[in-house]
């Protein structure tokens, strides 16, 4: 679509909306003359254009109110002198009006609206209109359901309004351009989207791992109709907590991540560096972001590493170590009350909180590989060009090096690089034993040779 034809159906939106501000105003403040109700001034007629934001209120069926959400959010991005209006001064107090709302920030000197802004504008000369202007911010409602529109949180003193209402950038680019940006691993959004190349055949574990694994596979294909057609919502919560625990690199984030793949649902790994804050309040609302946005997109969200959050809780014997178990109080309930799959992976079961244990669905221990499962990583290792000498009995390296799935890749790395310097795809003994040698020296072991 043109980009001239979106940006003037948003234009017309936002002329709209300043009409609206001054009737209300005027309304409100008891100007002479008469005026219409604000409901009764003409909307731009989205079915004579071919916009993107025509298409999008076609779609979603936006009410006025909602439209008038977008439209008050649209302003500070384009046109944002609309709402220099609400500078006007209160001439009996000396002083802006409180029931205007809104903000001004050091990084933007206009008038940034709040939620209060859009409650006086709804509201402000027919209170009954109270519920639907508040019925906008509701978790239900599509602008907040799809991340459209935003109210920030404030501090627990602070009226819950007074929060800042925004557009959301990518919908906003969605809006000009017709093209929907990816969301991007950022402050803003701690997690990040993880994939694999690999298939279901390529991932080895023990046979009684792999009946667990496909316990919650069954789930992740029948769960939505055990729930509603079956009707077990009346019986058990919606959603699937599981742990993985288990030694680094035996198979733990692959696993999610076929079980993305072969489920057809996204997989994003949330960031703990990003999510962990020491500012009281900051973790919960960092998670709250990913939580809020996932909850309605049919994700599997993995925390790898998990004991950095939710580990166990201490007695309180200071601020900090009430802090932390606020925080692991309030990460507890988040995932409780997630209706999609959440799944935690850590190194040591005895590291997570009993708390959060008893709520999980699955514990599943990834332990390292016995020789059988050995034997059948080093296959697949060394199945395609880079091969092995015909004089390496594989059976016996897998028998003599206990070594897990991610460090035999990582032997096959060096392997292939050696063998391709000197312009060969044959790995000989010698670069194998180095190759492992070098895994075991990360763990101060030394090998004896077969």
């Amino acid at each position: 679509m043109d980009y001239k034809i979106n940006i003037q159906a948003l234009l017309n939106e936002v002329y709209w909306l300043q009409e609206v501000i001054h009737n209300v105003i005027s309304t409100y403040l008891e100007h002479e003359g008469e005026r219409p109700f604000w409901m009764d001034i003409p909307m731009p007629d989205i079915q004579i254009q071919e916009s993107v934001y025509a298409n999008f209120v076609i779609t979603y069926k936006l009410t006025i109110f909602e439209r008038l959400a977008i439209a008050l959010t649209l302003a500070p991005q384009l046109r944002p002198e609309v709402l220099d209006i609400f500078f006007g001064k209160n001439k009996i107090y000396d002083r802006g009006f409180t029931e205007f709302g809104g903000v001004i920030d050091k990084n933007h000197s206009g008038f940034l609206p709040t939620g209060q802004t859009l409650l006086f504008l709804i509201a402000a000369t027919k209170p009954s209109l109270r519920k639907d202007a508040v019925a906008i911010f509701n978790k239900d409602n599509i602008l907040i359901k799809e991340q459209i529109l935003s109210l920030e949180t404030t501090e627990t003193f602070i009226p819950k309004f007074n929060g800042i209402i925004s557009l959301s950038k990518r919908w906003f680019h969605n809006f000009l351009s017709g093209e929907m940006p990816k969301l991007e691993h950022s402050s803003t959004f701690p997690a990040q989207k993880i994939t694999t190349h690999l298939a279901w055949e390529d991932v080895v574990l023990n046979d009684l791992v792999m009946d667990q694994v496909l316990e919650l596979k069954a789930w992740l294909t029948h769960g939505n109709t055990l729930l509603k057609d079956w009707k077990l919502y009346k019986k058990i919560k919606p959603g699937y907590r599981a742990l993985f625990y288990g030694p680094p690199g035996t198979g733990k984030t692959l696993t999610v991540s076929l079980l993305g793949k072969v489920s057809k649902r996204d997989v994003y790994r949330v960031d703990l560096s990003m999510i962990v804050s020491k500012y009281i309040g900051e973790t919960e609302k960092n998670l709250s972001r990913v939580f809020d946005i996932a909850e309605h997109k049919n994700w599997i969200l993995f925390f790898d590493e998990a004991d950095a959050l939710f580990g166990k809780r201490t007695e309180a014997n200071s601020s900090n170590d009430r802090h932390a178990n606020q925080q692991t109080s309030y990460l507890l309930q988040r995932i409780e009350d997630f209706p999609g799959v959440v799944i935690l992976a850590s190194n040591l079961k005895g590291n997570m909180d009993a708390a959060f244990t008893r709520r999980f669905q699955a514990m599943i221990l990834f332990d390292m590989p016995g020789v059988n499962e050995r034997y059948q990583l080093w296959k697949n290792a060394f199945s395609g060009t880079c091969t092995l000498d015909t004089s390496i009995d594989l059976w016996k390296i897998a028998e003599a090096y206990e070594l897990a799935g991610g460090a035999i890749i990582n032997v096959l790395r060096f392997c292939a690089l050696s063998a391709i310097s000197r312009g060969a795809t044959v790995v000989t003994k010698e670069e194998l034993l180095e190759g492992i040698r070098k895994e075991f020296k990360k763990e101060n072991k030394t090998i004896s040779l077969v």
